[in-house]
């Protein structure tokens, strides 16, 4: 029969416990660091994803319609 030593039970649950602190500190760690990163990004006047595809969107659709417009141009001046 094996008996539990004493030394060992408290060196694991101290090890446990250890393992909790530090992944309760990991945890605070990394919302820390994404609390930075969001008031850094928001101070920076980025444009959102959905801003720039608008914008893109609308750069396509004139220069289509200065190419229409180019064309026309140019059949006219061969007329």
């Amino acid at each position: 029969m094996q008996t539990r030593n004493k030394f060992f039970d408290d060196m694991s649950q101290m090890m446990t416990n250890a393992m909790g602190v530090a992944q309760g500190a990991k945890g605070e760690a990394e919302n820390a660091l994404k609390g930075m990163m969001d008031r850094w990004l928001a101070d920076r006047d980025f444009v959102t994803r959905e801003e720039f595809d608008a914008v893109r969107a609308m750069a396509q659709k004139a220069r289509e319609e200065n190419e229409a417009l180019k064309a026309r141009l140019d059949a006219m001046d061969a007329k």
